[in-house]
């Protein structure tokens, strides 16, 4: 069997950090070895354990079939996180840390009998996970006996029978498992999929009863911007850092960890008088629809204007006084008064978006956030979009604004040059048809409106149907073209 704190390491690397490596039990089993989670998770353990005495050591698993980036063993499991951004009080924060809390990392495809005998650790208490939104998937293909399955779910599965065989079921040997997937109801879906494999593969009844009524799945919500590697400024923290660090992980000041559960985890975690900003609820809805409303719903609503207006940085927008007003405006007008929650408790966690898009220290791209923007545009604005109109009986004049932006942007140039945008292949095919040619008049404006607001299937509704939101969303395209983006969001402030 695998000890508890997993195998012996070179002491070499914690020498020249500064540090001592302190080995701890292992508790947590980690499915992903990427930047995100060693700036949200670990670090969390890191200081849980530092304040708390949660006693903690996370072994690694990497669920890809990679050599790239080398392991965390080269370097003792051991790495700086640079935390970095505004406090609640407004003063800007740097904040540099070592975690120490990753006892070793397993290549699940070169080192598979490894991983499974994890399964044989009574410590083990924990399973977290981020192995991206396309993680939590089901592949009927995966087989029992495959080493490793391609799919999470079936790693996973494989991993919790090992389990149950080992321990008979007993109630004391379940886990509490934590993903951190960006979907909705992440735990629920994750053991959906799990009881779908224990059926594919004709897992025992006990089996199957162990995992409902021993293991916890959580829901979570995970907010944290991660900008991972410095590469543009290694070499300057490092000369300040006083050593040498191929994993250094930065990330934004604020972070938020919601988690669905029962108060035991709470308390198996150690959370209470921790300081950090890990909540335990009954349903993470109400704090999913305010991070999506406002924080998404901004970045979504801003991406067409402030590029369009020649601007390619959130920050930047931010501290532009015309796009500063655009999205003050847009969340005290038309999104706050629309998401159904006390509007302090919404404005509070607006001015905290708001500095965090101010942060110096995160170069954050309106491109990479426009990916898949036309969705974007339906989960994230549209629900508030269609509140207030039903509440005011006519169109919300800035998110208005922002459809037509958007339709604008998909026509992939600015000032004579080329932009990426991506997106599903359906909608660039009919961008692609509809900016053919740039609109001569009003009406072809109103024509090429009238193409994306008659795409009920996609919208859900009846765009078209709304009074007066298809001249408004032409006229605006015709002015964006005609006289520019800066020109046209002047009229509206």
């Amino acid at each position: 069997m695998s000890n508890t704190t997993g195998k012996a390491m070179n002491r070499s690397t914690a020498a020249e950090f500064g540090c001592t490596k302190q080995e701890r039990p292992v508790k947590i089993l980690q499915f992903g070895e990427g930047n995100f989670l060693r700036c949200f998770i670990d670090w969390q353990v890191d200081i849980l354990n530092e304040k708390n005495g949660l006693d903690a050591g996370v072994v690694v698993v990497r669920p890809i079939d990679t050599d790239f980036p080398p392991l965390l063993d080269t370097q003792d499991g051991i790495y700086t996180s640079i935390i970095r951004g505004y406090d609640d009080q407004g003063e800007l924060k740097n904040e540099k840390r070592l975690i120490s809390c990753i006892n070793r990392e397993i290549p699940i495809y070169k080192e598979y009998d490894e991983f499974l005998s994890q399964a044989e650790n009574p410590q083990l208490r924990f399973i977290v996970s981020n192995t991206t939104e396309a993680g939590i998937a089901y592949n009927p293909d995966d087989k029992y006996e495959d080493r490793p399955q391609s799919a999470y779910p079936g790693k996973l599965t494989r991993f919790l029978h090992e389990r149950f065989k080992k321990f008979g079921g007993s109630a004391d040997s379940g886990f509490i498992l934590i993903p951190c997937e960006l979907i909705d109801y992440n735990g629920d879906a994750l053991k959906e999929i799990v009881l779908k494999y224990a059926a594919l593969w004709n897992l025992e009844p006990g089996f199957v009863s162990w995992l409902e009524n021993h293991n916890t799945f959580c829901s979570t919500l995970v907010d944290r911007i991660v900008t991972g590697y410095p590469r543009d400024e290694v070499e300057e923290l490092e000369k300040e850092l006083g050593y040498k660090d191929n994993f250094i992980t930065t990330g934004e000041y604020f972070h938020l960890f919601v988690i669905q559960g029962p108060e035991s985890v709470g308390k198996e975690l150690k959370l209470e008088g921790s300081g950090l900003n890990i909540k335990l609820v009954e349903d993470l809805k109400p704090y999913k629809q305010r991070k999506v409303g406002i924080l998404n719903g901004c970045h979504t609503a801003l991406v067409p204007v402030a590029y369009l207006c020649g601007i390619e940085l959130v920050k930047d927008a931010v501290e532009n006084k015309e796009l500063a007003a655009f999205i003050q405006n847009l969340l005290d007008r038309e999104i706050i008064p629309n998401l159904g929650m006390p509007e302090d408790y919404l404005k509070d966690y607006a001015e905290t978006v708001l500095g965090r898009f101010r942060n110096p220290f995160i170069n954050h791209q309106l491109l990479s956030i426009s990916l898949n923007s036309m969705t974007k545009f339906k989960t994230r604005l549209l629900p508030q979009f269609l509140e207030y109109y039903k509440s005011n009986a006519s169109v919300p004049p800035l998110m208005s604004l922002s459809l037509a932006a958007l339709i604008c942007f998909y026509r992939g140039t600015l000032d004579g040059k080329e932009y990426p945008v991506n997106d599903d292949k359906p909608f660039l095919d009919l961008y692609e048809e509809l900016w053919a040619e740039d609109p001569a008049s009003i009406e072809d404006a109103m024509a090429i409106a009238d193409r994306i607001l008659s795409l009920d299937d996609h919208w859900g509704v009846s765009l078209k149907s709304l009074e007066g939101l298809h001249r408004k969303v032409g006229e605006d395209i015709y002015k964006i073209i005609t006289n520019g983006m800066a020109a046209t969001l002047e009229e509206y402030l």
